[in-house]
């Protein structure tokens, strides 16, 4: 009949074009993930708008965990999912090896412990095709907190936090840290490949220090105030680790070193942000650790923040080397992880002096 369409193709008419095509890659690292792989996998698949490449990277893992996933990937009607397997790297090796092996233009990655909403990929994909002016170098979302066994804790996430969104500042970027779940984001891989990927040296801020690189090159960023993923924080993917503890040293250094005080403009990076934020860090594990009476991890949290306190100014440098002297002291350490009206007087004033100094 005159002027019927297809229904695989549908007409545009006058101005109106056909959206751009935009290839997205889901990249999951995979290590000792038998407890919730399966449901970030159904995740992936579940979506309202599916990705091209599906890339399952095995870091090495001692559990079965691959063994679920290759059967349940043989039991899928695709052709692009992909499973590599290298020896035990880190997360942040794992996402480097499968970004560098897809071909699409977005990679969507995902933690074998997170979940996505099914409509996250059609939201951020909207996003990235209503954006104008410069360059995107990535697109995120806003997240819910649940537990170990999946149930809610916290949603909205980054909507109870006081951090700017999307971000446009350096000064508070350095100070409040990025607060971006990396399951929850659309990264443009040019964008990735352009700074040299995650630095594999981190098992923990490898996200933060790769956005903050790409914000550093110009590239933009914009922010969707509504939660499309599921973000699991747990005992083993919440620090403490010696790979993660290892991770906050060289990052905090990393930091101190590429921004120095910058007295012309004003701009105090290492005394007035980086380091007040790392010592507040420290200390906050410093907490967390008298709660479990170890006193071993007090002693080197207290040690690790001491080492930062040389960066700060004068007066707060005098100040807080007289308080991590007395958090280094056996007796004090005895009395704080024994006593939890003490843990919970000390979390009061260093999680006030943290904020203080920080913003946040």
């Amino acid at each position: 009949m005159s002027g019927q369409t297809s229904s695989r193709e549908p007409e545009y008419l006058g101005a109106r074009t056909r959206p751009e095509r935009i290839r997205i890659a889901a990249i999951m690292p995979i290590y000792n993930g038998r407890l919730w792989v399966e449901q970030a996998l159904r995740s992936i698949l579940a979506q309202s708008v599916p990705p091209d490449e599906i890339i399952l990277i095995d870091d090495g893992s001692t559990d079965d965990s691959m063994d679920l996933v290759r059967e349940l990937a043989s039991g899928i009607n695709r052709t692009d999912i992909r499973i590599l397997t290298q020896v035990n790297a880190g997360q942040s090796a794992a996402r480097n090896l499968g970004i560098s092996l897809c071909t699409s233009e977005w990679i969507a990655l995902i933690d074998q412990d997170d979940i996505w909403y099914p409509n996250h990929l059609e939201v951020l994909i909207n996003s990235i095709r209503s954006h104008s002016g410069l360059r995107l170098g990535w697109v995120y979302s806003d997240f819910d907190d649940i537990d170990i066994d999946g149930r809610l804790v916290n949603r909205d996430f980054i909507g109870h936090t006081k951090v700017d969104n999307p971000k446009r500042d350096l000064m508070k970027v350095l100070a409040q840290g990025f607060i971006i779940q990396p399951s929850a984001t659309l990264i443009r891989r040019e964008a990735i490949l352009d700074v040299g990927g995650f630095d594999e040296r981190l098992s923990g801020y490898e996200d933060d220090d790769l956005f903050l690189r790409i914000f550093r090159a110009d590239y933009d960023n914009t922010f969707i105030p509504q939660p499309t993923s599921q973000w699991r924080i747990h005992a083993s993917s919440a620090g403490g680790t010696q790979r993660s503890e290892t991770s906050l040293r060289i990052y905090s250094q990393k930091l101190i070193e590429a921004f120095p005080n910058d007295k012309w403009r004003g701009h105090y990076y290492r005394s007035d942000v980086i380091a007040p934020r790392f010592i507040s860090v420290w200390l906050h594990m410093y907490i967390r650790a008298s709660r479990f009476k170890d006193r071993a991890k007090m002693r080197m949290y207290a040690r690790e923040a001491r080492a930062l306190v040389r960066y700060l100014r004068p007066r707060a440098r005098v100040t807080m080397a007289a308080a991590l002297f007395l958090l280094r002291q056996p007796l004090f350490i005895r009395i704080w992880a024994g006593s939890d009206s003490g843990q919970s007087l000390g979390w009061t004033a260093l999680g006030s002096w943290g904020r203080r100094m920080t913003g946040l």
